[in-house]
């Protein structure tokens, strides 16, 4: 595991730290078990957020810890 604060969000383009945690999935492709990872800084927590509600895919959010974040998996 590495720190969280050496995670960049996931909105494109941004290399701010990110500090949040949005777990989704897509039902129509997805089971229920299935979820993907988005991280998102403090500026596009809500954008990315509003972004998977909008194509009424689950979505939560949740801060950041220490161990969401593993260096072998891509963000």
């Amino acid at each position: 595991m590495i720190a969280a604060t050496a995670a960049d969000c996931s909105r494109a383009g941004c290399r701010t730290a990110a500090r949040w945690r949005i777990d989704w999935r897509n039902p129509r492709i997805h089971d229920a078990e299935r979820r993907k990872t988005w991280v998102a800084c403090d500026e596009h927590r809500d954008y990315l957020r509003d972004f998977l509600a909008a194509r009424d895919f689950p979505v939560s959010v949740s801060a950041l810890g220490v161990d969401d974040v593993d260096e072998t998996r891509p963000v």
